[in-house]
């Protein structure tokens, strides 16, 4: 039996964010919530900064098995520690040293060293910068992609219709919140046929449909039914601020 959780989840409706609070319902574990506020600039306040010291989310606390606070963060190593220690039925992830245990981290890395960085260039050059760089732009809608390519070609060569083995795991929830931002990034999936089956797959697993509106409503599967003029308007809204946060790292 897993140990009796006491979970704060530091968090904001990102596909990193949405990675932890899908995975915790998936788990059935109780979990508090502090919505970090991006556009107020909370990540970069004192007592953030106490919990992960990068500025960045989603970050977590918890009551170690020594019965001292832990803090975790980097998405992919919250993941870890949650499968570790409190998934012993392996719902979502594999027996240490199997096969499909260094499979799955195999692609749990691969989106945070890959997918991830990518797609979020992707999303800046796209949506974000001041001005439009059609290079920026070419270079990581291309990448990411190769990347949706990288994951078609998995896909369709699995029986189960998950990345790894039998059964959805942190591989599938880390990668998820991306690949439900296409639009976003400026990408259409259409030609990625078995990354769209799985896309609207894993929606239905109420685990993901409810952990992916913490701590506020997902609206990247929205974006579909957008025109781009639709999509940069919304865009708008963010630009300023994240304008602001490079500008605030740039002086320290």
């Amino acid at each position: 039996m897993a140990d009796e959780s006491d979970i704060h989840l530091y968090t904001s409706q990102t596909p990193n964010g949405i990675k932890i609070s899908m995975l915790l319902e998936e788990l059935g574990l109780p979990y508090k919530v502090t919505a970090i506020e991006l556009d107020k600039h909370a990540q970069k306040e004192p007592w953030f900064l106490e919990v992960n010291p990068n500025g960045r989310i989603p970050a977590i606390t918890d009551t170690f098995t020594d019965g001292s606070p832990i803090r975790i963060f980097e998405s992919g190593s919250i993941m870890q520690y949650l499968v570790d220690r409190y998934d012993p039925e392996h719902k979502v992830s594999y027996p240490r040293g199997s096969r499909e245990y260094y499979e799955t981290n195999s692609w749990l890395f691969w989106q945070m060293g890959g997918l991830g960085p990518m797609q979020g260039q992707s999303n800046h050059f796209t949506r974000y910068a001041p001005e439009k760089i059609q290079y920026g732009i070419n270079r990581y809608q291309n990448e990411t992609r190769r990347l949706y390519g990288v994951l078609e070609k998995q896909l369709s060569t699995s029986k189960s219709g998950y990345l790894v083995g039998d059964r959805c795991t942190i591989a599938d929830i880390s990668c998820w919140g991306w690949v439900a931002s296409y639009r976003w990034a400026g990408l259409d999936i259409d030609e990625f046929p078995h990354l769209n089956n799985w896309l609207e797959r894993l929606l239905l697993r109420p685990g993901i449909e409810k952990g992916r509106h913490v701590p506020y409503h997902h609206s990247a599967l929205d974006h579909k039914n957008y025109t781009e003029e639709q999509l940069e308007k919304a865009a708008e809204r963010s630009r300023v601020w994240v304008q602001e946060t490079m500008a605030n790292d740039a002086k320290r």
